[in-house]
This record gives C-alpha cells, structure tokens and sequence, in this order.
C-alpha cells in the first residue's frame, strides 16, 4: 500500500459558506471524509502548513509548502497539494523550481466547488491526484485537475467556473486520469534527485502593456522591485512611439543591475522578439531577458527563483535560459 502525504492550503476546495462569502473552513482530515475510497486504497496521513483563500497565497508560503515536503520526504511516496486555483499555476512553477528533479510526486489538485456541494468537482479531483501520486511512473511537480495531468511549470487557469480550469500552454499535457487508471502520452525517466532550494526573491512582478502606457508605470515600479516581467504586445513589441520614453525606462533597469523580462500576452506559441523593430531594439539594447513559451507566471516565479540565488547577471541569464521542468522552448536561436 503507497504511504501518501495530504498538504492541504485552503482554497475553495476545502471552502464552506461564511457570512461574508465562500472561504476556507475544512482542514486536512475533513477533505479526506469525502472521499473515504482514498484512505481505503492508500496509507494516508495530512497536514495543514497554511489555511488559505488561495488569492492570499504569498511567495513565502510557498517556502512554507515547501518545507513541508522537505521535512517529510523520506518518509512517503509521494504528496498532494490540495490547493486554491486562482494561484495554483504560480505554487506549481514555485514548487518544480524549489524541488527539482523529485523521483516523487509532488501532485497539486483543487476544485470549482467546495467539496461540501452537491455537484462538486472535487471529489474527483481529489481522487484522480491520488491515483497519479500512486502510481510507479509518476514523478515531479504537476497538476491534476478535470482528469488532466499538467507539468507545474506549464500550466494556466483558463477558465472562472468550468471544470475544465487548466490548460497546458505550448506543452502537452503529461498524462490522463480515467477512473483511477493513468494513461500517459509522455512516459519519463524517473530522475535522480530532488534539489530542493530555500530562498526565494519576492521583489518580481508583471506589468501588462496596454496602448498608451507612460513609461512613468515602469519608474514607479523600478523604485521597489529587482526585477519585472513585462508582457508585451504579439511576439514581443515594445512600443516606441513615445518618443523612446518607455524603452528608455527599460535600460535604465539594467543600469541598476536590475532585470527585465519580455513575454507575450497572448496565450499560446510564446515570443519571437526578432521578428519586428520594435522588439528587435529592446532586446538589442536594453539587456532584457526573453521569455519565449515560457508562461508570465512561470517567468515571473523563475526570477524570484533565480534572485534567490545570486545577482550577478551572468548568472542570471544563464539560469533563465536553462530549462527547468520543460518550463522553456527557445525557437529562436537568439541566445547562444
């Protein structure tokens, strides 16, 4: 019989109704009551690190999550993460840079519906990730969700309410989860690990380019972060048209050794800044770093990552550009 660890956070999945709205309620042992098959088929123990709404998860708590399933290792075959889906993408990408190469699974799982409704999809979630945590040929970070199993660093919630909330971006999905049976479309080595990391900068984020963006935004931002994720216009424009004020802004970053990353807005097929002026200057001349498939939250989480370790931009753009958990395709050459 597999020995599993349950890591709740919270999350709707584990919401009741309260007087001011749906918020966290049911710990650890509560989920488990409803699914009582999981704890007939599996040695199950749970723990509860953080009690969530996940649009309250922080950088630290993913330390926090982290640590959990560093204490115990040893000690299980594998571990669900019963967590929110507004941030799930983000602990995921967190998750496969914090413990790298894991011959075990690290399964992060959630719902639409709490688990005390009628017509939840939890219950099934809840199974399904167990199954694939179960299961010989599972390893590393994922996500199971609406019978899909997603690589953490590629997924994206796509939809508000539906079932089916995650979609793998310009991957394909790992596996499928059908009545406690795995099929899988992309049989892996297991890997010789895990590496697990301690430190994470949380002075990183994102800023959306919308037409007529001042470069005053960016000022504002460079005064408190050490590094953004700026998500750009098609295959990675920057506009100019301001008489060069927001590219300006950008090297200005760099030239306080701070970092700026280019991705795209849209969904699927990544950047391509070479392709026209207006991102071919950019990455020519202000020392930013390219995105290419890699997801905003992904990019986003690998730069608190990376920031964590060092400052030095060498190594910051070598770290980058080295694929982590299929987090990255280049398609360009650009960089050598």
């Amino acid at each position: 019989m597999k020995k599993l660890l349950l890591i709740a956070t919270g999350g709707t999945i584990a919401s009741d109704q309260g007087t001011t709205g749906l918020t966290p309620m049911l710990d650890a042992g509560a989920l488990l009551t409803h699914v009582p098959r999981i704890s007939e088929m599996y040695h199950v123990d749970a723990v509860q690190p953080v009690n969530l709404d996940s649009t309250n998860m922080r950088p630290c708590d993913w330390l926090t999550i982290a640590n959990s399933i560093r204490k115990y290792y040893s000690a299980y075959d594998g571990f669900v993460v019963a967590h929110g889906t507004d941030t799930m993408a983000y602990t995921a990408s967190a998750l496969s840079y914090l413990i790298q190469l894991s011959p075990k699974p690290i399964v992060l799982t959630g719902a639409q519906k709490s688990i005390v409704t009628e017509d939840t999809d939890a219950r099934i979630n809840l199974y399904d990730a167990f199954a694939y945590a179960a299961d010989s040929g599972s390893h590393g970070v994922s996500i199971v969700f609406d019978g899909r199993v997603i690589t953490g660093t590629r997924a994206r919630k796509v939809r508000t309410k539906s079932r089916n909330a995650f979609e793998s971006v310009d991957f394909p999905n790992l596996a499928m989860v059908r009545d406690g049976r795995i099929f899988r479309y992309i049989p892996t080595p297991r890997p010789e690990g895990p590496f697990f990391s301690d430190a994470i900068d949380a002075s990183v984020a994102s800023v959306k380019l919308t037409p007529g963006l001042g470069a005053n935004v960016l000022t504002a931002l460079r005064m408190n972060l050490n590094a953004l994720v700026v998500e750009s216009f098609g295959v990675g424009g920057v506009p100019n048209s301001d008489g060069g004020m927001l590219v300006d802004e950008i090297k200005k970053w760099r030239e306080e050794n701070k970092i700026v990353a280019v991705t795209t807005q849209v969904p699927y097929e990544g950047s391509d800044m070479g392709v026209y002026e207006v991102g071919r200057r950019v990455l020519d001349e202000c020392g930013v770093l390219e995105s290419y498939t890699m997801t905003p939250e992904t990019a986003v989480v690998k730069l608190m990552w990376i920031l964590g370790k060092t400052r030095e931009y060498d190594e910051i753009k070598r770290l980058f550009y080295t694929p982590v958990s299929n987090d990255l395709l280049m398609h360009t050459g650009y960089y050598e």
